[in-house]
């Protein structure tokens, strides 16, 4: 066998074949999907959270009327989307022209470029925009703008920055907060659980996450049924930085990110996730092709095969190979090992799922019976195993 695995030659029509991807999106849940699949992944979706209705958010119209009331001096637009809800919203409850005549009155400071636009679709104008699309330097730049005595409204994104507001209260701002889109528990059966469970036994290879709050959904479901540790345990398992190496992509299951705001509570969780410098969601696609096809790709020699594992799939001499999950686990980390010899303690320790000495045989058994020649994994007694 090879010293150490090989990346296979790129799959430039679908970067993404063999690969698992988890969805955790409501909204625009469909474009991200069909990206993902078009370029060969299988997608495990599940909702965390859907945004409310419109028609139903009472606090939004109390909220509006705050601001048309207050009249703000400086008004703070975070997000196009919660820019347009604003509006639609409005027209709804019947506040639009008054809300649009008490903007305009304003300084509107934009948090990015969509966010401008937005704004000017409106026939509304901007005083400034924020440098990188984040909260934080929008918030120098009102600041910086003077906000000591005046009255500021902020446009909030479903995850209210609590310390972006302490700042502007501590720089003398009355602050004023509006929420255009709420977040509450999607009703989708036994879609997260199972999601969750496939996170533990390492079935998905990217989780993806579009919106802070869905993080906190998902980590709560987590901890409400009992497999919060072992859930981040999971997702700890990778650290993207190893970006290049063959082996980066066997330990866990990474976790994807549209932009710092989303990666916030995970990196409370101590997960280290994926983010593309540009925060759009084009930009996360490409970021996950290229991180999989540098480290979810393992290609070794044994007994004679060329086996070849992307993802959830298996190639042996180019030809689909069926394995379950846990197997097919066992095998990454064998070949990650470079034909070196893993301890069972290290197997079970790897695979995540596996408990006892049984477990582990009877997986090691599957495998054997899965490849073409059984020898390929060969039992090294008192030791281990390791590939042929």
């Amino acid at each position: 066998m090879s010293e150490t695995p090989q990346l296979s030659s790129p799959h430039l029509d679908q970067p993404l074949r063999g690969f698992r991807i988890g969805v955790t999106a409501h909204r625009r849940a469909g474009d991200l999907i069909d990206a993902l699949e078009r370029r060969g992944a299988q997608v495990q979706h599940a909702p965390a959270l859907k945004i409310a209705p419109v028609e139903d958010d009472e606090a939004l119209r109390a909220e509006t009327a705050a601001v048309i009331a207050a009249a703000p001096d400086i008004v703070m637009v975070t997000t196009a989307y919660g820019m347009r809800r604003w509006a639609e919203a409005a027209d709804v409850a019947g506040q639009g022209e008054e809300l649009l005549a008490t903007l305009a009155s304003s300084s509107i400071y934009v948090r990015g470029p969509k966010a401008r636009g937005a704004v000017r679709a409106a026939g509304l104008d901007d005083d400034g925009i924020s440098s990188d699309e984040t909260t934080a330097t929008l918030t120098d730049l009102v600041i910086s703008a003077g906000v000591a005595g005046k009255t500021v409204a902020v446009q909030v994104h479903g995850y209210t920055d609590v310390a972006a507001l302490t700042r502007l209260r501590e720089a003398g701002a009355t602050v004023l907060t509006v929420t255009p889109y709420r977040w509450v528990n999607a009703e989708e059966g036994d879609k997260l659980p199972q999601l969750i469970d496939a996170v533990i036994n390492k079935e998905i290879d990217v989780l993806t996450f579009t919106s802070a709050p869905a993080v906190d959904a998902v980590l709560s479901a987590a901890d409400a049924l009992g497999r919060g540790e072992q859930f981040r345990a999971a997702l700890r398992g990778i650290d993207p930085s190893a970006a290049g190496t063959s082996t980066a992509g066997i330990g866990g299951v990474v976790c994807a990110v549209v932009g710092p705001v989303t990666a916030a509570p995970l990196i409370q969780a101590g997960v280290v996730p994926l983010m593309p410098e540009r925060f759009r969601m084009g930009a996360l696609i490409r970021l996950v092709c290229e991180y999989l096809e540098k480290t979810g790709v393992l290609r070794a020699e044994s007994a004679g095969s060329v086996l070849e594992v992307r993802g959830q799939s298996l190639l042996v001499n180019g030809r689909p190979v069926p394995v379950a999950p846990a197997p097919l686990q066992l095998l990454k980390l064998l070949m990650g090992a470079g034909g070196g010899v893993l301890s069972p303690s290290e197997l079970a320790a790897g695979s995540g799922s596996l408990e006892g000495d049984h477990a582990l045989h009877m997986t090691i058994s599957r495998l054997r019976a899965a490849l073409p020649d059984a020898s390929i994994v060969e039992t090294v007694v008192k030791r281990g195993y390791r590939l042929r």
